[in-house]
């Protein structure tokens, strides 16, 4: 995956993680690694400048497997910053997406392309990819 396409949509990545729960870094990198390559430490320097914007709050957490672990947390404030980045990258995508002429549904929650361009069957579900879109 394009490194620059990465850099512009890891923050979004990291703030909807955190909307459902509080997790920790380590947690963090473990669950967006799995849906594309990120380098070690990214996404520290991503929560770093969340938490200078006051859009992530921290609290240590015990841990019987070593040192306590620093867990995050969204703020009101960043729960309204992921809200508007989600609307922004939802707009940014289906712009590109009628650009490319490839896709004539948008689907936020996942595209839907045309039968001219459906990618081949893997796994036993039409339509999806291994690569893990967003």
């Amino acid at each position: 995956m394009n490194a620059q396409f990465k850099k512009g949509v890891l923050e979004l990545c990291v703030l909807s993680k955190l909307v459902d729960s509080d997790q920790y870094g380590y947690e963090l990198t473990e669950a967006i690694s799995k849906e594309m390559v990120i380098a070690t430490g990214t996404l520290y320097l991503i929560l770093k400048r969340l938490k200078d914007e006051d859009y992530v709050e921290t609290y240590l957490v015990e841990s019987g497997e070593g040192p306590a672990r620093k867990y995050y947390h969204l703020t009101e404030g960043g729960r309204e910053y992921q809200k508007r980045l989600k609307g922004e990258w939802f707009e940014f995508v289906e712009a590109v997406a009628r650009v490319l002429g490839e896709y004539d549904v948008w689907d936020p929650k996942r595209f839907r392309p045309t039968a001219s361009h459906a990618p081949a069957q893997q796994d036993g579900k039409p339509g999806e990819e291994k690569d893990g879109n967003l």
